[in-house]
């Protein structure tokens, strides 16, 4: 799950300057980016972001899981927020 996550951030965002961790516990997938690159992968309305959980949620469910997903911002000392 981790792979797809991150081969579609990385082809929304254009670089690699991002994190992706799954948390199979807690059933997360938290991905983790600048501020930059945060507008390109929740998209107008969070229509990008509402995708990206359909998308885990179809290949999730092949698998008889399910994931949450949440993307966060870094800020400038490089830890993240809740967004």
């Amino acid at each position: 799950m981790q792979e797809l996550v991150e081969y579609i951030v990385e082809s929304l965002t254009g670089n690699s300057d991002f994190t992706v961790t799954v948390s199979e516990e807690d059933r997360l997938i938290t991905i983790t980016l600048s501020p930059e690159d945060i507008g390109r992968v929740i998209g107008r309305g969070g229509k990008t972001a509402k995708a990206i959980r359909l998308i885990v949620k179809a290949a999730a469910s092949k698998r008889n899981k399910r994931y949450d997903v949440e993307i966060r911002e870094t800020d400038e000392a490089g830890s993240s927020e809740n967004n």
